[in-house]
């Protein structure tokens, strides 16, 4: 009986192992499932408006971006961080954020739906991918709104004596550490009104966008006009006895006063005064004409951002000395200073203006991203209803000024621009990996019947696996071996990424005390990434006709990635504590509700049941006889 009860441990305890690989394997199967279209499936009778033009999504970009940022960010890198050389700061800013910007461009000509990185994580990448994508954008655009709604208040108050503040803090102080010193009813009230103006109807929220644009552009190209009468070229040369002695941090003088390491660290600021732009990525389902209007309303709107912060840069750092600027408000200081109080003035009213823009760039894509994670089934149904009279999500929208009225009232403008940023850069990161894996994909329709051929009779040797990595065969079109081998090296790809930024971020003092080990370890990373590099570019690509293609892939991708993964460990510890607690949240409604919800799900069981029942049928055919 023991070798009995020993056989039938065994059996149960293999059976238990079968059962738990296979629940794994449903488990993994769900949460990498990717959104599939029907071209059968019935139209819905509710839908968004495709009433967005090329003026129309390049407005809303250039809103949601030059907001905030164009009125203090320059000042502020000007004055601490790489003096005159802020210029060049915000020229490396603008080129990662037009990597990324690409990244998006080739999707949104893939695929042309509301949702922006999280629609394109969901064809891509898997589900899960997509929903913690979607959940940072929301968090981005969330804080993004309630951070410039608070900006909007203080500006203000500051234009009235602080009125406001004092009064508000005198009535209804919060003693605590954590939160706003009082709760901003101005604010709320703001966000309060732009949800009623989104829930009227996207042409009227896009009309009212085009003008404070306008009036935002018109009042920058003022002040670069009026401060270049003013400006004088020996600024970006002041030596460093000239600096003043009650200026406690000078530099060394000069257009780069704390050398390459600030210019760089400044990037990493100014890189922040570029996000924005993939508000219009969120447009698939509003814009007239996605495929072609969407990428040239990024591209477009990423150059007129980029002259806009260079040339402010450029004029503020000439019309007075960096270490003279103020952080705060920089352009009334500036013509203060200068004795031209009406331009100062002009430059007060058009930044309202600017900040009224981007509160309204920065809250419209929120109830498209909540429309279109809803309409997947993967957070509540009813988020993705849609107004028949006027086209909108009112639901999701209505959700989103409360909870962005919320944090208006509970924190103050610094806490929420701590917690801003690294949505944005994940959400950028996973864009760019998607178009590695897109690029690199076997074409369903190709054949590849050699292909299979030559994975059976594969010889895996070192000199046939080398010639595979690197396509030595010079193989034409995707295969299953060569898809394979590039999601592979995609992957390699990122976690060495990782691991040199993360040797640049946290080790750079020993590098450059010049410690043998560290430097050894990041040399060889340094190469396996090129190598990398090599091999994953090496691979045949899709030769599928879009609009609009990154080029040079995968070096622009990968550079997008680069630069995002570094900005992200730039962040400090408490961000993503903050960031952790953000995603258990969202893990939770994932696990209770989407997972069982998804509407893709719910087509794949369909189809499944609709294979048992073609197998039975046959199986009923073969018994009859």
């Amino acid at each position: 009986m023991i070798w009995w009860g020993s056989i039938e441990t065994y059996y149960y305890s293999d059976r238990w192992k079968v059962n738990r690989i296979g629940m794994m394997n449903r488990l993994w199967r769900t949460l990498s499932r990717k959104r599939v279209e029907n071209a059968n499936e019935e139209v819905k009778g509710e839908q968004l408006a495709r009433v967005l033009g090329l003026f129309d999504l390049t407005a809303l970009g250039v809103g949601a971006t030059l907001g905030l940022g164009v009125y203090v960010l320059a000042g502020s890198v000007a004055k601490d961080t790489a003096g005159p050389a802020v210029c060049i700061s915000f020229l490396i800013a603008a080129i990662a954020s037009a990597f990324a910007g690409m990244c998006y461009a080739e999707f949104a000509t893939r695929v042309p739906k509301a949702g922006s990185a999280y629609v394109y994580s969901y064809v891509t990448v898997g589900e899960f991918i997509a929903f913690v994508i979607g959940w940072n954008l929301i968090l981005e655009y969330v804080i993004g709104t309630a951070s410039v709604a608070r900006g909007l208040s203080n500006y203000i108050d500051a234009l009235i004596g602080n009125v406001m503040g004092n009064t508000l803090r005198s009535l209804m102080p919060i003693d605590i550490s954590f939160l706003s010193e009082y709760p901003d009813f101005f604010a709320f009230a703001m966000v309060m009104l732009l949800v009623v103006l989104l829930c009227i109807g996207v042409r009227e929220s896009s009309i009212l966008n085009n003008i404070f644009t306008v009036i935002n552009l018109i009042t920058i190209t003022i002040v670069i006009v009026a401060g270049s009468i003013k400006a004088d070229s020996s600024n970006w040369s002041i030596a460093s006895e000239d600096i003043p002695n009650s200026v406690k941090n000078g530099g060394t003088g000069g257009f780069m006063p704390f050398g390459i390491n600030g210019v760089m660290i400044g990037a990493a600021k100014c890189f922040y005064g570029f996000v924005g732009f993939d508000a219009i990525a969120t447009t698939g389902e509003e814009a007239k004409n996605p495929q072609r209007h969407i990428p040239l309303a990024i591209v477009v709107s990423l150059s007129i951002i980029f002259i806009a912060y260079f040339g402010i840069s450029t004029v503020l750092t000439m019309m007075l000395p960096y270490y003279a600027q103020n952080a705060d408000a920089p352009f009334p200081h500036a013509f203060d200073e200068i004795g031209w109080p009406v331009i100062k003035w002009i430059v007060n009213i058009g930044a309202v203006f600017a900040l009224c823009t981007s509160l309204l760039g920065a809250m419209f894509p929120l109830p498209r991203v909540l429309y279109a994670m809803a309409n997947d089934g993967i957070i509540f149904k009813t988020l993705s209803k849609v107004n028949s009279k006027t086209m909108t999500p009112i639901h999701g929208t209505v959700l989103s000024g409360l909870l962005i009225g919320f944090m208006t009232l509970v924190f103050n403008l610094q806490q929420l621009i701590d917690m801003m940023s690294i949505g944005t850069l994940l959400a950028y990161t996973i864009v760019a990996i998607c178009v590695l894996i897109l690029r690199y994909q076997k074409d369903e329709n190709s054949s590849n019947a050699p292909a299979i051929s030559l994975m059976s009779d594969y010889q895996f040797t070192s000199v046939n696996i080398f010639k595979e990595l690197f396509n030595l065969h010079n193989q034409k079109e995707p295969t299953e071996l060569s898809n394979r081998i590039a999601n592979i090296g995609i992957a390699l790809l990122c976690i060495v990424i990782c691991i040199i930024t993360f040797l640049i971020s946290n080790m750079s003092a020993h590098l450059l005390a010049g410690n043998v080990v560290i430097s050894v370890i990041l040399v060889v990373f340094v190469i396996v990434l090129f190598l990398n590099l090599a091999a994953v570019g090496r691979q045949p690509i899709q030769k599928t006709e879009l609009s609009f293609k990154v080029p040079l892939v995968p070096l622009i991708p990968c550079l997008s990635i680069f630069t995002n993964i570094y900005l992200m460990f730039q962040l400090d510890v408490f961000t993503w504590i903050r960031f952790a607690t953000w995603l258990l949240i969202g893990f939770c409604i994932y696990g209770f509700y989407g997972i069982n919800h998804s509407e893709q799900g719910k087509r794949d069981k369909a189809e499944s049941k609709k294979l048992q029942q073609k197998y039975v049928e046959k199986f009923r055919i073969v018994t009859s006889f």
